[in-house]
């Protein structure tokens, strides 16, 4: 197949923004993939944030980081990505040249546990006030669930509404793939 698939995709949207010494949010640390794999973009000069609320989540990436000896350029967060700004120190503030989501559960946790579009909004909102121009915000969209379903209403909505001379927004996704495959909104700062 030559068209990228939706996970390659959203890499290869942070590999074209996110450089060596860059600082980088992952909103979802999840498992820790995305949170690695910016860790290896940014190298040891740049800097993650990664937010999560599950403590399952946070040890699985404190692991993954660990084994592949990139930990001292990550700061985890045990809170909500709704707390971006209060987390993030203000000298980074400009500076943030991508993050990322991916919404939904944590896959083989507790799945009652789901992100929600108030608090997801609210950060996409206070990153697009914090990151440095043409940053690039990529936004997995998992829903196959009930609650994935809501959220991915909502932010459809939002995103749509979101002036031109903000951001430029994509939808990347297949439309002939059967059970609910994910799909992508980048939204890059103007």
């Amino acid at each position: 197949m030559k068209l990228e698939r939706i996970l390659p995709f959203a890499r290869n949207l942070l590999e074209q923004s996110v450089k060596p010494g860059d600082i980088a949010v992952d909103a979802t640390v999840g498992n820790g993939h995305d949170t690695l794999f910016l860790a290896n973009l940014v190298g040891p000069s740049g800097r993650i944030y990664g937010f999560d609320i599950q403590d399952e989540a946070l040890m699985a990436c404190k692991t993954k980081l660990r084994d592949h000896e990139l930990q001292d350029q990550v700061t985890l967060f045990h809170n909500g990505h709704e707390n971006i700004t209060e987390c993030i120190p203000p000298l980074h503030f400009g500076k943030i040249t991508g993050a990322v989501f991916n919404l939904g559960y944590l896959p083989g946790g507790d799945k009652n546990i789901v992100t929600v579009p108030k608090t997801t909004i609210h950060a996409i909102d206070q990153l697009l006030g914090i990151m440095a121009p043409e940053g690039i915000i990529v936004i997995v969209i998992y829903h196959g669930h009930p609650e994935g379903k809501v959220e991915r209403e909502y932010l459809l909505r939002y995103v749509k509404s979101l002036d031109q001379n903000i951001a430029h927004v994509l939808e990347y996704k297949f439309l002939n793939q059967k059970n609910n495959p994910p799909f992508i909104i980048a939204i890059e700062k103007r």
